[in-house]
C-alpha cells in the first residue's frame, strides 16, 4: 500500500513540474501574453518579494485568526445545534429549516451584510468563516444522530441507559467520525469565509491584498496569493487528516 501510495505521489509531483515547465516555455515564447498570465518564475519571484515583506505577515496573520476562530466557533455551535435538533423535536422543527435556507444560498453573499452589520473589522470575517462551519456541521451530526441504527437505541434503553448513556455511548461515537469526517471540507469553507470577507471589505488580510492586487490589474501578485492560500490551506488540511486518524484510529487498524 505505501509501495502504491509512493508511486503515486511521483506521479502527481511529476505531472505538477510538466505543467509548470509547459507554462514557463509557453510564456517565454510569447504565446500568451505575460501580463495576465506570468511566468511561473516570476510568479515565484512575487512569493519571495511577499514573503521577504514584513507587512505581509501581518495580513498573514489576520486571515488566520479570523479563520481559526470561525472554524473553532462553527465547529462548536454546529455540533450544539446539531444535538439540539436531534434530540428535540421542536427545536428541530425551528432548527432545520433555518439551515435548509442557509445552506439553499452562496453563503459568501452575505458578506456584504456582515460588513454593513459588524463593520470592516475581524467580526465580519469571523461571522462570515462561522456561518459556513456551522451550517455543515450541523448537517453532519444531525444526520450522523438520525442515522444510528434505532435497534441499537432501543437494545441501550432495554438495558436501562437513559439519555446520558445514549449520548455518551452511541451518539457520540457516531457524531464523532461524521465530523472528522468533514474537517477538512470545515477548514477549506473557514478560511474562504476569511477570504472573501477580507476582499468585500477589510484593511488587511490575505483577501485585502487580493482586493488590491485586482484593482491594480496585477496578475502575478493574484496568481501568487492564490497558491499561498491554496498551499497554507493544504497544509491545514495534512494537519486534520492526522488529527482525523489519531482520533478514530480504529478505522484505520
Amino acid at each position: 500500500m505505501s509501495a502504491l501510495s509512493g508511486s503515486r505521489t511521483v506521479r502527481r509531483a511529476g505531472a505538477l513540474v510538466f505543467l509548470l515547465v509547459v507554462w514557463e516555455a509557453v510564456s517565454r515564447l510569447g504565446w500568451v501574453d505575460p501580463f495576465y498570465a506570468p511566468p511561473p518564475s516570476d510568479v515565484a519571484g512575487v512569493m519571495f518579494t511577499l514573503f521577504a515583506d514584513a507587512s505581509f505577515w501581518m495580513h498573514l496573520e489576520a486571515t488566520f485568526v479570523a479563520a481559526s476562530a470561525g472554524l473553532v466557533g462553527g465547529l462548536l455551535l454546529g455540533i450544539v445545534l446539531g444535538f439540539a435538533a436531534a434530540l428535540s423535536p421542536l427545536m428541530a422543527d425551528v432548527l432545520e429549516p433555518v439551515m435548509i435556507m442557509l445552506n439553499a444560498i452562496p453563503r459568501v453573499i452575505l458578506a456584504p451584510l456582515f460588513v454593513i452589520w459588524l463593520g470592516i473589522g475581524l467580526a465580519s470575517k469571523v461571522a462570515l468563516a462561522l456561518i459556513l462551519v456551522t451550517v455543515l456541521i450541523f448537517f453532519a451530526v444531525f444526520s450522523g444522530i438520525k442515522d444510528v441504527d434505532q435497534r441499537l437505541v432501543e437494545r441501550v434503553r432495554t438495558l436501562g441507559g437513559g439519555r446520558r448513556v445514549l449520548i455518551r455511548e452511541v451518539y457520540v461515537p457516531s457524531v464523532t467520525a461524521r465530523v472528522m469526517g468533514n474537517l477538512k471540507i470545515a477548514v477549506g469553507f473557514a478560511f474562504t469565509g476569511a477570504v472573501v470577507g477580507e476582499f468585500v471589505a477589510s484593511s488587511r488580510g490575505l483577501g485585502y491584498l487580493l482586493q488590491f492586487a485586482q484593482s491594480t490589474y496585477n496578475a502575478g501578485l493574484t496568481i501568487a496569493l492564490i497558491v499561498l492560500i491554496m498551499a497554507f490551506v493544504l497544509v491545514l488540511f495534512a494537519l486534520a487528516e492526522r488529527l482525523e486518524r489519531r482520533l478514530l484510529r480504529w478505522r484505520y487498524s
